[in-house]
């Protein structure tokens, strides 16, 4: 799906909204929901905020408005309700199948709450407590009622966690820790029994002394090096012919519903005319992310991550210039490659050591410099609490408003989430 400018239908109010998605993983670190966030571009003091039946319904109705499949493909989304959403009928607008409501820590727990919380789970809906840092009467009345209690792990005060956890645990509810930023504070959840956990800690790079890339991936960036350099299709052909699992996998490829083959393809050489180059480098870039015999990819959330960044800056490229096509592609493999630290265990440099990428590529990954940088530090800042001043601003340096930012966003979801279901 190629979108010079994405023609997605948005709400009048996205002018006054950035979406945010934040990833949800399972013990075994794949992904199985996002969390939601509408955050306000208006640039408001406290004093000033639209009263919270208004605000309540315009994001449950932005939230319902998206089609949840679009935005989280096929996960759950985790939907922030506080008590005016509750008690309002707007809640019935959101899928029971694809929703889970997260009952903010501002709820009371009140007779009426109680009450309304049990007619919903009647009606379907699953619930998630939020932000839960000690027990409390609230906390003791609602949870019986929820599927999952989330644990602001940061919050917790210190030494506290591990009581906390045996006090929460219960066979029919799942612990969510919040706020995971690093690989220890991971192990440490995993081995307290948390199921799930939500932070940036699998995007995180863990530099590893002494770490090599992995002969497979080297073979990768090498083919994406020729593919830089032009080089001729015989040449291309006799390296992806060295690497049994690239023959592989291309072939599985190009015999994909995706790319749309009338008849079955069989030759190395014949694969490479029908995907062309440039979906040929773009599919060796999503490769590096996919390990070996992985049977789910795109439940990898670094791969999730690392194709929705490069289809976005994709996207922005070619509404900020259009027609220029080179320009949209740098945008994809600066934000394909952003992560790529990560994937290797290895510095970015060394990274790019590796592979021959332009000026503006490694200046926007080693110094998020450049009209490329920038898309990449909006990027970072809207996966995560960024304030909406902040973005506002951003937008602002690019000559973007919200509501276009909105349906870039929703077309690369939509586009990766068609990428998705014809690898499967």
């Amino acid at each position: 799906m190629t979108l010079s400018q994405p023609a997605t239908a948005v709400p009048p109010y996205a002018n006054n909204f950035f979406l945010a998605r934040q990833p949800i993983l399972n013990r075994q670190q794949r992904l199985v929901a996002y969390e939601l966030l509408f955050r306000t571009a208006a640039e408001r003091n406290n004093a000033s905020f639209i009263d919270h039946t208004e605000a309540t319904a315009t994001v449950i109705a932005h939230a319902s408005e998206l089609g949840m499949g679009r935005v989280v493909g096929d996960q759950m989304a985790y939907v922030n309700v506080d008590t005016v959403g509750l008690m309002s009928d707007f809640i019935n607008f959101l899928p029971t199948d694809k929703v889970i409501l997260e009952i903010l820590e501002s709820v009371k727990a009140t007779p009426e709450v109680l009450e309304r919380v049990q007619e919903l789970k009647l009606a379907g809906f699953k619930f998630a407590l939020d932000d839960v840092v000690a027990e409390s009467d609230d906390v003791r009345k609602l949870q019986p009622l929820c599927d999952v209690i989330k644990i602001d792990i940061k919050d917790v005060r210190p030494g506290a966690l591990s009581t906390l956890t045996r006090g929460l645990r219960h066979p029919r509810q799942k612990l969510l820790a919040e706020k995971v930023e690093t690989m220890e504070e991971f192990q440490q959840c995993l081995a307290l029994g948390f199921e799930y956990f939500q932070g940036y800690y699998f995007a995180r790079p863990v530099i590893l002394s002494g770490k090599k890339i992995a002969p497979s991936q080297l073979t990768i960036l090498h083919l994406l090096d020729l593919l830089s350099q032009d080089a001729d299709t015989q040449a291309i052909e006799r390296s992806v012919k060295h690497d049994a699992l690239i023959t592989l996998n291309l072939l599985r490829l190009v015999n994909t519903p995706a790319v749309g083959a009338r008849y079955r393809i069989n030759s190395v050489g014949h694969a490479l005319v029908v995907l062309g180059r440039r979906q040929l480098q773009r599919w060796l870039q999503i490769l590096l992310y996919v390990k070996s015999g992985q049977q789910h990819e795109f439940t990898s959330p670094l791969l999730q991550l690392a194709t929705t960044r490069g289809k976005t800056i994709e996207l922005l490229m070619e509404k900020l210039r259009p027609g220029q096509r080179v320009c949209a592609d740098i945008g994809f493999t600066v934000g394909i490659m952003s992560l790529m630290d990560t994937l290797f265990s290895v510095h970015m440099k060394d990274v790019l050591n590796s592979v021959n990428v332009l000026d503006e590529v490694r200046s926007a990954l080693l110094h998020h410099s450049g009209d490329y940088g920038s898309m990449l530090s909006l990027i970072e800042h809207l996966e995560t609490d960024s304030d909406g001043q902040s973005l506002s601003r951003m937008l602002h340096e690019l000559q973007l408003s919200p509501s276009e930012l909105y349906a870039i966003q929703l077309a690369a979801f939509d586009w990766v989430n068609d990428y998705a279901h014809g690898m499967q």
